[in-house]
Protein backbone atom coordinates (compact mmCIF):
# COMPACT_ATOMS: atom_id res chain seq x y z
CA UNK A 1 0.00 0.00 0.00
CA UNK A 2 3.07 2.18 1.27
CA UNK A 3 4.22 1.81 -2.48
CA UNK A 4 1.05 2.43 -4.63
CA UNK A 5 0.08 5.57 -2.12
CA UNK A 6 3.93 7.04 -2.99
CA UNK A 7 2.95 6.57 -6.45
CA UNK A 8 -0.15 8.74 -6.30
CA UNK A 9 1.57 10.91 -4.51
CA UNK A 10 4.09 11.68 -8.04
CA UNK A 11 1.97 11.33 -10.40
CA UNK A 12 0.05 14.51 -8.50
CA UNK A 13 3.10 16.23 -8.58
CA UNK A 14 4.50 15.27 -12.08
CA UNK A 15 0.82 16.06 -13.54
CA UNK A 16 0.84 19.45 -11.78
CA UNK A 17 4.04 20.03 -13.19
CA UNK A 18 3.44 19.27 -16.66
CA UNK A 19 0.03 21.03 -16.27
CA UNK A 20 1.46 24.49 -15.00
CA UNK A 21 4.19 23.96 -18.04
CA UNK A 22 1.59 23.24 -20.91
CA UNK A 23 -1.45 25.90 -19.95
CA UNK A 24 -1.82 28.44 -22.53
CA UNK A 25 0.40 26.68 -24.87
CA UNK A 26 -1.68 27.43 -27.57
CA UNK A 27 -3.61 30.12 -26.28
CA UNK A 28 -1.35 31.90 -24.71
CA UNK A 29 -3.72 32.96 -22.02
CA UNK A 30 -2.41 31.65 -18.68
CA UNK A 31 -4.27 31.46 -14.96
CA UNK A 32 -2.46 33.34 -12.47
CA UNK A 33 0.20 32.07 -9.77
CA UNK A 34 -0.29 28.11 -9.21
CA UNK A 35 -3.82 27.52 -10.30
CA UNK A 36 -2.60 27.12 -13.91
CA UNK A 37 -0.82 23.71 -11.65
CA UNK A 38 -4.43 22.55 -11.20
CA UNK A 39 -7.04 23.60 -13.64
CA UNK A 40 -6.33 20.75 -16.31
CA UNK A 41 -8.17 18.69 -13.65
CA UNK A 42 -5.68 15.53 -14.08
CA UNK A 43 -3.07 15.98 -10.87
CA UNK A 44 -5.36 13.72 -8.73
CA UNK A 45 -5.85 10.63 -11.38
CA UNK A 46 -3.48 8.80 -9.25
CA UNK A 47 -5.49 8.85 -5.72
CA UNK A 48 -8.42 7.88 -8.00
CA UNK A 49 -6.53 4.92 -9.60
CA UNK A 50 -5.12 3.66 -6.11
CA UNK A 51 -9.23 3.77 -4.99
CA UNK A 52 -10.51 2.11 -7.89
CA UNK A 53 -7.54 -0.31 -7.50
CA UNK A 54 -8.70 -1.09 -3.72
CA UNK A 55 -12.22 -1.03 -4.67
CA UNK A 56 -11.64 -4.42 -7.17
CA UNK A 57 -9.73 -5.71 -4.43
CA UNK A 58 -11.89 -6.07 -2.15
CA UNK A 59 -14.51 -7.73 -4.85
CA UNK A 60 -16.63 -4.92 -5.77
CA UNK A 61 -16.77 -5.77 -10.45
CA UNK A 62 -14.42 -3.09 -12.18
CA UNK A 63 -18.52 -2.27 -14.08
CA UNK A 64 -19.43 -1.23 -10.58
CA UNK A 65 -16.62 1.60 -10.46
CA UNK A 66 -17.13 4.72 -12.83
CA UNK A 67 -14.76 7.03 -13.69
CA UNK A 68 -15.63 8.08 -16.84
CA UNK A 69 -19.44 8.73 -16.59
CA UNK A 70 -19.87 10.34 -13.12
CA UNK A 71 -22.86 12.59 -13.76
CA UNK A 72 -25.72 12.26 -11.07
CA UNK A 73 -28.72 14.64 -10.61
CA UNK A 74 -29.15 17.25 -7.83
CA UNK A 75 -31.44 19.06 -6.10
CA UNK A 76 -30.16 22.52 -6.70
CA UNK A 77 -28.84 22.23 -9.76
CA UNK A 78 -29.63 19.66 -12.34
CA UNK A 79 -26.46 17.46 -12.40
CA UNK A 80 -22.93 16.96 -10.80
CA UNK A 81 -20.66 15.04 -12.32
CA UNK A 82 -18.47 13.42 -9.86
CA UNK A 83 -14.89 12.13 -9.85
CA UNK A 84 -15.85 8.50 -9.25
CA UNK A 85 -18.80 6.74 -8.83
CA UNK A 86 -19.68 3.25 -7.35
CA UNK A 87 -23.33 1.34 -8.72
CA UNK A 88 -24.36 -1.86 -8.11
CA UNK A 89 -27.64 -3.47 -9.61
CA UNK A 90 -28.66 -0.09 -10.24
CA UNK A 91 -28.03 1.45 -6.81
CA UNK A 92 -25.63 4.11 -6.21
CA UNK A 93 -23.79 2.64 -3.47
CA UNK A 94 -20.62 5.77 -3.32
CA UNK A 95 -20.39 9.16 -4.83
CA UNK A 96 -16.24 10.29 -4.19
CA UNK A 97 -15.05 13.93 -5.54
CA UNK A 98 -10.99 13.93 -5.14
CA UNK A 99 -10.07 17.96 -4.15
CA UNK A 100 -6.38 18.68 -3.39
CA UNK A 101 -5.18 21.51 -1.13
CA UNK A 102 -1.92 23.69 -1.61
CA UNK A 103 -0.62 26.75 -0.06
CA UNK A 104 0.10 29.58 -0.26
CA UNK A 105 -3.13 30.71 0.41
CA UNK A 106 -4.78 28.29 3.35
CA UNK A 107 -7.28 30.66 4.67
CA UNK A 108 -9.36 31.38 1.37
CA UNK A 109 -8.78 27.92 -0.47
CA UNK A 110 -9.65 25.83 2.72
CA UNK A 111 -13.08 27.92 2.73
CA UNK A 112 -13.38 27.31 -0.21
CA UNK A 113 -13.36 23.34 -0.39
CA UNK A 114 -15.03 23.07 2.64
CA UNK A 115 -18.29 25.37 1.04
CA UNK A 116 -17.67 22.62 -2.05
CA UNK A 117 -17.87 19.49 -0.07
CA UNK A 118 -20.40 20.86 2.15
CA UNK A 119 -22.49 22.13 -0.66
CA UNK A 120 -21.93 18.78 -3.07
CA UNK A 121 -22.93 16.62 -0.35
CA UNK A 122 -25.79 18.70 0.81
CA UNK A 123 -27.29 18.86 -3.09
CA UNK A 124 -26.77 15.37 -3.40
CA UNK A 125 -28.25 14.03 -0.32
CA UNK A 126 -31.54 16.57 -0.84
CA UNK A 127 -31.83 14.86 -4.19
CA UNK A 128 -31.60 11.43 -2.60
CA UNK A 129 -34.57 12.81 0.05
CA UNK A 130 -36.24 13.69 -2.53
CA UNK A 131 -36.09 9.89 -4.46
CA UNK A 132 -33.99 10.77 -7.32
CA UNK A 133 -31.83 7.61 -6.61
CA UNK A 134 -34.95 5.21 -5.91
CA UNK A 135 -34.20 2.61 -5.30
CA UNK A 136 -30.57 3.14 -3.61
CA UNK A 137 -30.52 3.23 -0.35
CA UNK A 138 -28.67 6.72 1.32
CA UNK A 139 -25.53 6.89 -0.49
CA UNK A 140 -22.10 7.42 1.17
CA UNK A 141 -20.27 10.41 0.39
CA UNK A 142 -16.51 11.22 0.23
Amino acid sequence: MQDRLAKAIQYFWKARSHQHKKQGGSTGKKDAGNRSAVTGGKHLDGFIKLLTGLLSEVGLPDSTIHTRTTTLPGYFRPTKNWDLLVVVDDRLLASIEFKAHIGPSFGNNFNNRVEEALGNSTDLLIAYREGKFKPSQKPWLG
